[in-house]
């Protein structure tokens, strides 16, 4: 598939930041003119280069030029001296392109609390530089890994009336994933031009249906962001309230919900992909709040892993959900169709052969039927296994 996008490019190289040998920057080049939209984490202790991006994107009003990712090392709890270390690697770009560096939007993921060599990452830019070509998407997102297990990947032609535009995304992430805006980040681009209001419209709503909606262990990282650069290069010009927007948001929705998928699939020693679906709710917000109790419980997640339906684990994360005037009496879940609990106790129907053979496919949803309202809410996660534990337990070492 070509990934290519008119007026992106991408550029790779080794800087031995945590391993020698090892693709661990990377530096995406924007056309002139281009737009850019970003979300960052709502964690409080907000990464160095999440506060200077941010800052950035800010000072340069959407209009970003470069994009500067590293792996290995976060750069996050590392106090004023890691601000410095991230202006200090925008200035080099800056000083190496003839850019102002507020156009500089540095991003960074890996270990947490250990400082971040900048003279190792101003001495891998011009390798990043010479390297810069529109078809290196595959071994950019190959770069950005940490404990991911394989590149995330996503690209979408989209036929607007005969005028076609592309767009393409990246995204990694595997633990540490509860996006607030998770270690997430994602990159995405396209060649349609989009002034850089319409374009933070754009990007919100579809992190809120995408990025926002996956869970692998509920903890919110210190360095999540999703960024989202319109080159200009195509003639598709959309505009607020357009049909051809409103088709594009529907593509670029999509194709950040297989992004999302793909993070949760790669979950850290997941062997499970489980879709949390309530419904019936009073309202969306109380829905999303027992779908994200269900899957951020330690006891749910163990059982999943398990292939144990263990329904009353789901009562317990439903019943603590902390909803207001909830009547257990009328709940019902179903686990891959198979109805488990209705009217608040087992299912008469329920046999737990029945049970066990739902929970055994890889795939599984859980849904809720709260029946007090008509509202639902849907989010994805996983289970917690032996090798979550492993992994994260081994991760400094």
């Amino acid at each position: 598939m070509n990934h290519a996008v008119a007026g992106m490019r991408l550029g790779v190289a080794q800087a031995g930041i945590k391993m020698a040998d090892h693709d661990d920057v990377v530096l995406i080049s924007l056309a002139p003119g281009s737009s850019t939209s970003a979300v960052f984490t709502q964690n409080a202790f907000r990464a160095a280069p999440v506060l200077i991006a941010a800052e950035h994107q800010h000072t340069n009003r959407g209009q970003a030029g470069w994009l500067l990712i590293n792996t290995g090392n976060a750069n996050a709890g590392t106090g004023e001296p890691g601000k410095s270390m991230a202006i200090q690697s925008c200035q080099a770009v800056a000083d190496l392109t003839g850019s102002s560096i507020d156009s500089v939007l540095p991003f960074s993921t890996g270990v947490i609390g250990e400082p971040l060599s900048g003279e190792l990452i101003t001495q891998a830019l011009p390798q990043a530089l010479a390297d810069l070509g529109d078809n290196n998407w595959e071994r950019a997102a190959a770069a950005i890994l940490t404990t991911d297990t394989r590149a995330k990947l996503r690209s979408v032609s989209i036929d607007l009336d005969g005028q076609t535009c592309v767009i393409t995304g990246m995204a990694k992430g595997a633990g540490m994933i509860c996006p607030n805006l998770a270690t997430m980040l994602g990159f995405i681009g396209t060649d349609a031009q989009i002034a850089p209001d319409v374009l933070d419209t754009l990007l919100q709503i579809a992190v809120a249906a995408s990025f926002n909606r996956i869970s692998v262990d509920g903890d919110t990282s210190t360095n999540d962001a999703v960024v989202l650069s319109a080159t200009g290069q195509s003639s598709v010009v959309l505009e607020a309230g357009s049909d051809h927007t409103t088709r594009f948001l529907d593509a670029l929705t999509g194709l950040m919900i297989e992004l999302a998928h793909d993070i949760v699939r790669d979950g850290e020693g997941a062997t499970k992909f489980v879709e949390v679906r309530v419904k019936g709710g009073a309202s969306e917000a109380a829905c999303d709040q027992v779908a994200r109790t269900i899957a951020h419980s330690p006891l749910v997640k163990t059982a999943l892993f398990a292939s144990d339906p263990n329904w009353g684990r789901l009562l317990m994360a439903i019943g603590r959900a902390g909803l207001e005037n909830l009547d257990t009496s009328v709940i019902s879940i179903h686990i891959n169709g198979v109805l488990i609990a209705e009217d608040g106790a087992r299912a008469a129907s329920y046999t737990e052969e029945a049970g066990q053979a739902a929970m055994a496919d890889r795939d599984l949803v859980v849904e809720v039927n709260l029946n007090q309202g008509s509202a639902a809410s849907s989010l994805w996660t996983t289970d917690l296994s032996y090798d979550y534990v492993k992994i994260n337990a081994d991760y400094r070492t």
